[in-house]
């Protein structure tokens, strides 16, 4: 078998521009529009990645926003039944009757009654109010109950929203007889000597994207110990 001939193993002129062609096209760099075109490609790439992520960190806090809101709600609402189931038939001396009367102020749209729950997990008895802001939503003013009316301690507290965009409708479960029950939209403990035998609450939101809630609170001590409840007729139980 032949080796390699003599002029192929010469280098000559034009093969030595030949390699020198070659090697040069293989060592050349990009071209201007070659990297203008990454660039941009990498741009577009970036700003499509950032968008997606500002889409994913706004949605993230939005529904953190929603479920804070929601958590803040129940526990709100959360509070207030445990207030109601705890609701007590405080009594004190009128000083227009001069008789002893049971605190209870309950209509269609506010509700004002003593419990033993309080928000601060204090000692006592604890004056509530519960009422419609116009406009605002749901507050609740607290003030301590002592041995007299506590109406005028409630006015003076501060109202603090409780329930922002709600409405309020509140109803009282009276028993004409024995054998019907019934809600009523008031009810007042210095007419009926004793406390409504539950209390509904229903908190109607006036935001599409909130829910309602409701409360129904049966409540246990609703007779006084020493006070007799006016009648049967009036909406007391047995």
């Amino acid at each position: 078998m032949s080796g390699p001939s003599v002029s192929d193993c010469v280098l000559t002129p034009a093969r030595h521009r030949l390699i020198r062609s070659q090697f040069a096209s293989a060592q050349r760099g990009f071209t201007l529009i070659e990297v203008l075109l990454a660039l941009a490609l990498t741009a577009l790439l970036l700003t499509l990645l950032s968008t997606g992520m500002y889409v994913v960190a706004r949605d993230w806090n939005d529904e953190s926003d929603r479920l804070d809101t929601a958590l803040d709600e129940s526990l709100a609402i959360l509070q207030l039944e445990r207030a109601l189931l705890a609701a007590f038939p405080h009594s004190f001396n009128s000083t227009e009757t001069l008789l002893r009367e049971v605190y209870f102020e309950g209509e269609d749209d506010r509700l004002r009654w003593v419990s033993t729950v309080s928000p601060q997990r204090t000692p006592g008895l604890t004056a509530w109010s519960l009422e419609g802001i116009t406009g605002e939503g749901v507050g609740v003013r607290i003030a301590p109950a002592f041995s007299d009316d506590p109406s005028a301690r409630l006015e003076a507290a501060e109202v603090r929203l409780l329930l922002p965009n709600y409405d309020l409708e509140i109803s009282y479960l009276r028993e004409p007889n024995a054998l019907t029950r019934e809600w009523t939209d008031e009810w007042f403990g210095s007419e009926q000597a004793a406390l409504p035998l539950a209390v509904r609450i229903l908190f109607r939101a006036t935001e599409r994207e909130r829910s309602d809630y409701e409360i129904v609170a049966p409540i246990k001590a609703w007779r006084h110990r020493s006070i007799m409840p006016l009648s049967l007729g009036a909406g007391l139980g047995q």
